[in-house]
């Protein structure tokens, strides 16, 4: 289990993971780093830090870094008139969603900064440069149809044979929430036999790579 005190911060972090989840995360992480030493954890999707503190507890378990990548500037969801909106983290100087500040405030508080690496911009962009294998992926960006589609297609062919496809909110009921995490990055997975289903927590779900595409 995570460290107790590095738990209770996760928990006072703003964000949306839920603590059985982000329990689910920290192990799945773990599991993922003990099998791939020294291939890194990357995250999509990092708001303010709450499931990076899971991954960066993970990470300097067994040595490893976290790459938790994200924009900053908010998905859909978090702007004015969506439910998910918090004015508190508004840029003054700008009026617009600025998380860095706080994510930044987030490692700063845990202690994290030696293993969590915050790269700023957007997911699609940074994996086109990005050439080296990783050994645990977590999707939780954008939940339009748009960026899971592209978060799935940039980052799932990067993980290595053996390392783990983490994916948020994964609803197949629509009743329960959005789908396209469900379709466009669960399904996809499954369905390209490249991925098996190893774990599900609430609507966080743990996938294996088990083969390389062709």
């Amino acid at each position: 289990m995570i460290d107790k005190v590095l738990r209770t911060q996760a928990l006072a972090t703003k964000g949306f993971m839920p603590e059985k989840e982000g329990d689910a995360l920290y192990l799945a992480a773990c599991a993922a780093c003990k099998e791939l030493p020294k291939l890194p954890i990357v995250e999509i999707g990092t708001y303010c830090g709450r499931s990076t503190v899971w991954l960066g507890a993970a990470a300097r378990k067994y040595h490893a870094k976290v790459f938790a990548i994200d924009h900053h500037f908010g998905s859909e969801e978090n702007q004015h008139g969506w439910e998910w909106f918090d004015e508190s983290l508004l840029d003054i100087a700008t009026n617009k969603l600025n998380t860095l500040p706080s994510l930044l405030a987030t490692l700063r508080r845990t202690r994290l900064c030696d293993v969590v690496i915050p790269v700023v911009g957007e997911s699609k962009v940074i994996s086109s440069q990005w050439s080296t294998k990783i050994a645990f992926c977590f999707i939780d960006g954008g939940h339009g149809d748009e960026p899971t589609r592209s978060d799935y297609l940039s980052w799932a062919p990067k993980i290595e044979v053996k390392g783990l496809l983490a994916i948020h909110d994964v609803f197949e009921d629509p009743k329960d929430g959005g789908q396209a995490p469900y379709k466009h990055i669960y399904k996809a997975a499954l369905d390209s036999g490249e991925f098996v289903e190893i774990s599900a927590t609430g609507s966080l779900r743990i996938l294996r790579r088990i083969k390389i595409a062709g």
